[in-house]
């Protein structure tokens, strides 16, 4: 029997993903906020507003009415943009409460108050236990998954359990969902990956070429890992899907909203000129702030994330903007830097797990 899932929000990733669960054998009703775009998604199978060009399968329908919308559903899944979460999820409270289903967080955001992140942000609204709440990070321009171009994802939860629901019913002839229990790193991965995307679209736009992109993507990973393991993130998850596929994937495609957002900075526009170009809001330019203090309570440097906010601030000429050159002395670096806490900590998990796949010297593999 196939799930009836629901998806709160239908801008272009949220419609994309209604077409995943869709194209992968589930019955799927969009809530759009605005009843001209429930009805074109409902009638014409089509959202020309954020996935122009893309039919969508006629399993999946959409309404404006939210209690409507969450009748029934066995998986919730939330693709608001950050800043409206608790908005909306106040609203949906009473409906969810006489459910166990689980909810998926398909942001990729800090809150700006309380810096909380968009899984944290589901359990304090809805008072829920967090083994029922999961969320997807990967490699995922929403337009080229909607043209059914391969790619994968990961479903990350406390519960290993739902996490793997979670995954099956996200998998598809060209979508992949991987699982982990590290919802930290794979949220984090999402968020920090935005703000580098935000730095190589400002060169970009300023007219700078490959070499200071790569430069910033690879400097930019460092930051990302050192500030995740702090915050208790695993140091693998950022070498996987959400944290390095998605930098690449973010960091170097027009597609990017983030990287769309630092061009158009680069090229000389305000921030304020910025925000109103973008239809779909760009999480990156909301997330600088937040991330920089939480990276200053725990001691975290990260220079690419200062300087796009200095950018944004107006207090930083775009064409100035060089984070993987700044030191803070003349002194040569290292260019190999564990993340906070972990010196050494790849390379001994490494041999630990050798040391068990092939026994402690007799060649012969464990049988545990």
């Amino acid at each position: 029997m196939s799930s009836r899932i629901t998806i709160l929000g239908s801008g272009s990733w949220g419609t994309t993903f209604g077409k995943i669960l869709a194209d992968g054998g589930s019955r799927v009703t969009m809530w759009a906020r605005r009843p001209e775009q429930a009805r074109e998604i409902d009638e014409a199978k089509r959202n020309s507003r954020y996935l122009s060009g893309i039919n969508l399968p006629r399993s999946m329908h959409a309404t404006h009415d939210l209690a409507r919308a969450l009748d029934g559903a066995d998986e919730v899944y939330v693709a608001v943009p950050s800043k409206s979460a608790r908005e909306t999820l106040r609203q949906v409270r009473p409906m969810l409460t006489k459910t166990d289903a689980p909810v998926v967080s398909l942001m990729k955001g800090v809150e700006k108050r309380s810096g909380l992140r968009m899984s944290e942000v589901i359990e304090e609204v809805l008072g829920c236990d967090r083994s029922r709440v999961a969320v997807v990070g990967g490699p995922n321009l929403a337009r080229e998954v909607a043209q059914e171009q391969p790619t994968a994802a990961v479903a990350s939860s406390h519960s290993a359990e739902t996490a793997a629901r979670v995954a099956r019913t996200c998998s598809n002839r060209y979508f992949r969902t991987y699982v982990n229990t590290d919802v930290a790193g794979t949220e984090f991965g999402g968020v920090l990956k935005n703000l580098i995307a935000v730095a190589t679209g400002i060169v970009d736009g300023v007219g700078y070429g490959e070499n200071t992109k790569a430069s910033i993507i690879t400097r930019g990973l460092v930051e990302m890992t050192d500030f995740a393991v702090a915050y208790g993130a695993q140091y693998e998850t950022m070498q996987g899907l959400a944290g390095l596929g998605d930098l690449i994937a973010t960091c170097q495609s027009p597609l990017s909203r983030n990287n769309t957002a630092g061009r158009l900075l680069g090229q000389g526009y305000t921030l304020d000129d910025v925000v109103g170009h973008m239809e779909q809001t760009a999480e990156g330019l909301s997330s600088v702030a937040p991330i920089l203090q939480l990276a200053q309570a725990k001691g975290v440097d990260m220079p690419i994330v200062q300087q796009v906010k200095m950018v944004l601030d107006g207090t930083m000429a775009p064409r100035d903007i060089a984070p993987h050159l700044t030191t803070d002395d003349d002194t040569p670096q290292e260019e190999i830097q564990h993340a906070a806490g972990d010196r050494g900590g790849a390379l001994r998990r490494t041999l630990e797990r050798a040391r068990d796949l092939f026994g402690d010297g007799g060649g012969r593999a464990r049988r545990d």
